[in-house]
């Protein structure tokens, strides 16, 4: 079994745990208690080095798409579900209604939208896009703020910032 590292970014939305091997990233999620955020004392492989690096890209509106290997465990439905979300394009937004439907079940409505929540690579499998059918924002286990502030930044460096004079 492969060793997992864990180390912590200080992102413009708060601290955030990266955890993987040498071979993939299985974890990005939000960290509040900062007191407890001690990562490996061993040596960092590239791999978490590399995830930091596109996180920070991405926070500088330099990346749109990550590229570097995801490995989290999870059932065949919830595999497709997270397969979805990777493809929702940076910028757009899409309903749990439209999730469900792209996995084939449009009444898997609340199936989408748990398999969602179970996601554990937050931002770069970007469960963040997934909105309420009204556009809502509705949610998200970091916390709707983090989730408005990351569609913001996204929309602003897809679409630029729009005034009405």
């Amino acid at each position: 079994m492969a060793d997992t590292y864990t180390t912590y970014y200080h992102s413009p939305v708060g601290l955030l745990k990266i955890s993987g091997t040498e071979h993939f990233i299985s974890d990005v999620s939000f960290h509040d208690n900062t007191e407890r955020a001690v990562g490996n004392k061993k040596h960092l492989p590239p791999m978490l080095i590399q995830c930091i690096e596109q996180l920070i890209q991405y926070f500088q509106g330099e990346r749109r798409i990550f590229e570097l290997p995801i490995s989290q465990e999870g059932t065949a439905f919830q595999q497709q579900v997270w397969n979805e979300l990777a493809v929702i394009p940076y910028g757009r937004t899409i309903s749990y209604l439209e999730l469900a439907i792209k996995t084939g079940d449009p009444k898997a409505t609340r199936a989408v939208a748990n398999a969602n929540g179970k996601n554990n690579v937050a931002i770069i499998i970007p469960c963040h896009r997934v909105i309420g059918s009204n556009k809502a924002l509705v949610g998200y286990g970091g916390g709707l703020w983090r989730k408005k502030w990351l569609l913001e930044l996204e929309m602003k460096i897809a679409h630029g910032v729009q005034t009405l004079f």
